[in-house]
């Protein structure tokens, strides 16, 4: 692979990503408002920790990915890339089924999806490279942790997220 079909290839894959954030950011332009209106655990962060957390996060999911598509192309990591494309749909929907459709019964059961498919899209991209899979690793935490946000959000608000 020549030195710009390199870059290029890694301004796709973060391209990629930070479009899904965009179409997760369409879902989410009133998420401080929303998020501020109710009633979260005292462990909870404030509205402005989550952008910046993301923003770091798509960029190494990107870089992650990058690495696998770099080591042998589309062609020879096919279904470990796709889990990566599944996972990051199932990332951009969470944003519309909490904050635009205030589901937090419906964005918990896809963020425990998303969950299982980070762990096989992690598990992949370490048998083809190390430095993927362990980019992949603070996406994991942090989604454990927004796992148990969105429950907790969901049970002490059963009106406002279904």
């Amino acid at each position: 692979m020549t030195r710009t079909q390199q870059v290029v290839g890694l301004a796709g894959w973060l391209l990629l990503c930070y479009a899904a954030a965009g179409v997760g950011a369409v879902a989410s332009v009133h998420a401080d408002v929303f998020y501020k209106s109710l009633t979260l655990p005292s462990w909870a962060p404030p509205a402005s920790v989550f952008g910046p957390v993301w923003t770091v996060l798509y960029g190494a999911m990107g870089v992650a990915a990058w690495l696998v598509w770099q080591n042998g192309g589309w062609a020879k990591h096919q279904g470990v890339l796709t889990l990566f494309l599944a996972q990051l749909a199932v990332n951009t929907l969470w944003s519309w089924l909490f904050f635009h459709w205030q589901r937090g019964d419906w964005a918990f059961a896809d963020i425990v999806a998303l969950w299982l498919l980070i762990i096989a899209t992690l598990i992949g991209f370490w048998r083809v490279r190390r430095s993927a899979g362990l980019l992949m690793l603070p996406y994991l935490a942090w989604v454990s942790f927004a796992s148990v946000l969105n429950l907790a959000a969901w049970k002490l608000n059963p009106l406002v997220l279904g």
